[in-house]
């Protein structure tokens, strides 16, 4: 079993609590469990022909951090 530190925001961090606790699990298992499902829904919509577009594409660094090279471009 690998061990890593994890940082998540505070309010993430108080949704996860909640939901551990809802579903009678610690946090390390709750966190363990949400990643399996979320890797699952990943592994369907690889299987579909043309994906869900309804979902958008998964976030790529910090929510405030300028776009990486080659994207699109900024409004001036």
């Amino acid at each position: 079993m690998v061990r890593f530190a994890l940082r998540l925001p505070e309010d993430l961090h108080a949704r996860v609590r909640a939901q551990a606790a809802a579903d009678r699990r610690s946090i390390n298992s709750e966190i363990l469990h949400l990643i399996e499902v979320g890797l699952a829904v990943i592994a369907a919509d690889a299987e579909s022909p043309g994906g869900d577009s309804a979902c958008p594409a998964p976030l790529r660094g910090k929510p405030d951090s300028p776009p990486q090279a080659g994207g699109a471009p900024t409004p001036a």
